[in-house]
């Protein structure tokens, strides 16, 4: 059984909270996206998410693609290619593309709602425009004025696909040590290597695929300084093969349905984006659009699994009701949604799911602002905004997605685990985001080691000055006080550990590394603290029923959620001297 209604209500009340109109439709880009046209898109895509992307997405799982030895062709499962025609046609691929290559240069907010719901109906499929969506913005900001005409165009259509290269079967996360070959040859360079995992590397969807790839130049410093960055298309500009070939596919626990392969290049024609040695630069851009929608699947599998769940619960009976008032005299058992512990777990879900779909708005639409705002100091806040918290979204977003959807399982029972109901699909298909786009603890290391003290500290007190203008402007307003009182007391507490941690990170590095994924954690808490106040805020102004269960879901968010902070702040404060204490026999 697949349940899934968009949650196009609660999209709706976020653009509100967060002042979409008079942030981002205000803006000269951005004046054919105002909220009523917003609010029509996500409908669209909502209706398009149930209506064709959900009822291939188990279809998908069970018979997977296929790879052939032979030609390296990947086939990807039946229907897959219709929906993606569908996806070309209906503009989906470029809406938030530059117009000058065909795109509909729409808020990267409207493409937050539209991604939500898409992946919530069918992620392995919408992992593909996904990539290609950030080999566009990378081209964008590092392709030449010859490679963005070549390629734009067709990548913004969806005629064609981009992937992105990193991973050989040596180097993962330390990407110094990769070992493509760029060998310069006239107007271009010829590459060989072997590349790995990479997603939608081969496929039947589109007529070309091209890749974004890590590789040496012949007189390239070792290390990460010696990385540059090459556009290696699988079928050149004239039409003829670029000797890239898919040698293999992974045989995965989850996501069957998306191809992840093998790629080798053997003197394949690619051409240099940006300067080089400088390749991460371009790299990063991609990468770092794939980290906020990959937080983004964590929310997707969260919602879709927690929608099973409330359809199961309020269908299964099982047992009294402890209070005699909800007790149902028709029936010789109460629905289980009576039982406090399914109330719980239900709740759990909810509570932290809807507080990041707040963030993943949060950073889109400070993501716009550092693109297309007039005033530089503007543009550079946000920046510092969406750099500060893009780690948190993907870190803090796929571990409560994950953790959401097991929740899920749980209140379904020994149904949640079979295929039946599908949840056990969504908590195998979730499990990689932790994985992939740099695992959750290099996302940790990337906050503490890098995005704290740049710039002396200016992200964290970019977002720190939003928090404090925010507990001023509603210091007057009526019902807010027990949710700002908490924001201030976790603001206050981060600020104190956050202060620990630059002091201890001086003398011993390894130390703040120790507890990094713990620090992410109660970053993460604080940050949906606030999201929950700016919901408050908004629900107050409403003063509907929808608003109301809004502030009721803030506080059980307060109450059960935010005290784990106590217990995180205590593992932090104990640092890794028990952890580093062990030699490497006593490990096993």
């Amino acid at each position: 059984m697949q349940v899934y209604k968009a949650p196009l209500r609660d999209m709706r009340f976020n653009l509100d909270a967060l002042g979409y109109s008079e942030r981002i439709a205000s803006l000269e880009a951005f004046q054919n996206y105002d909220q009523d046209t917003v609010l029509a898109l996500l409908d669209q895509g909502g209706a398009f998410a149930e209506r064709e992307l959900l009822p291939l997405n188990r279809l998908g799982d069970s018979e997977g693609v296929k790879w052939d030895p032979e030609t390296g062709a990947v086939t990807t499962p039946k229907g897959f290619r219709e929906v993606y025609q569908k996806l070309v046609e209906n503009g989906f691929v470029g809406l938030t593309s530059e117009e000058e290559f065909g795109g509909s240069g729409a808020p990267e907010t409207v493409s937050i709602g539209m991604s939500e719901m898409a992946m919530s109906c069918n992620k392995s499929l919408m992992m593909c425009p996904g990539l290609t969506l950030g080999l566009v913005h990378a081209l964008e900001k590092h392709g030449s004025e010859q490679q963005m005409r070549d390629y734009l165009p067709k990548l913004v259509s969806g005629e064609w696909a981009g992937t992105m290269c990193l991973t050989e079967p040596q180097c993962g996360t330390d990407l110094g040590l990769v070992r493509t070959k760029a060998m310069p040859e006239g107007d271009h360079y010829l590459l060989t290597g072997t590349k790995i995992w990479i997603t939608f590397g081969e496929q039947d969807l589109t007529e070309n695929i091209i890749h974004l790839v890590l590789a040496r130049l012949p007189d390239a410093p070792e290390g990460i300084k010696g990385i540059s960055c090459f556009l290696v298309p699988k079928f050149k500009m004239d039409g003829t093969p670029n000797n890239v070939r898919c040698t293999g596919i992974e045989h995965k626990m989850g996501i069957n349905a998306s191809p992840t392969c093998v790629i080798d290049m053997e003197a394949s024609e690619g051409y240099l984006v940006g300067q080089p040695h400088k390749g991460m630069r371009t790299m990063f851009v991609m990468m770092n659009q794939a980290r906020l929608h990959v937080g983004l699947e964590g929310i997707s599998a969260g919602e879709i699994a927690y929608q099973t769940a409330v359809a199961f619960a309020k269908d299964r009976r099982q047992s009294r009701s402890l209070n005699p008032s909800r007790q149902d005299s028709s029936a010789s058992a109460d629905t289980i949604l009576v039982h406090p512990d399914v109330r719980r777990m239900l709740l759990d879900q909810k509570s932290t799911n809807e507080a990041l779909r707040t963030l993943a708005f949060y950073i889109a639409l400070h993501l716009d602002l550092s693109r297309k705002h007039p005033e530089e100091s503007v543009r550079q806040e946000a920046d510092d905004i969406v750099a500060l918290l893009t780690p948190v979204m993907k870190s803090y977003g796929t571990e409560r997605g994950f953790y959401n959807t097991s929740l899920a399982m749980q209140v379904c029972g020994g149904s949640g685990y079979t295929k039946d109901w599908s949840i056990e699909q969504y908590m195998r298909d979730v499990r990689i985001a932790m994985i992939y786009e740099g695992t959750n603890g290099i996302q940790a290391l990337d906050l503490v080691g890098r995005k704290l003290p740049k710039a002396g500290g200016r992200l964290l007190q970019s977002f720190q000055s939003q928090i404090t203008n925010f507990l001023r402007e509603t210091k007057e307003v009526a019902g807010m006080e027990e949710f700002t009182t908490a924001l201030k007391a976790t603001s206050k507490e981060l600020t104190a550990v956050t202060m620990e941690l630059a002091t201890k990170g001086m003398s011993d590095p390894e130390e703040v590394a120790a507890v990094a994924a713990n620090y992410l954690k109660l970053f993460g808490l604080t940050t949906l603290t606030f999201m929950w106040n700016i919901q408050v805020r908004q629900a107050l102004r409403d003063s509907d029923a929808y608003s109301e269960t809004k502030v009721r879901t803030a506080r059980y968010f307060i109450s059960q959620i935010l005290p784990e902070r106590h217990g995180l702040v205590e593992i932090i404060r104990s640092g890794g001297a028990h952890m580093m204490a062990f030699d490497e026999e006593e490990l096993g």
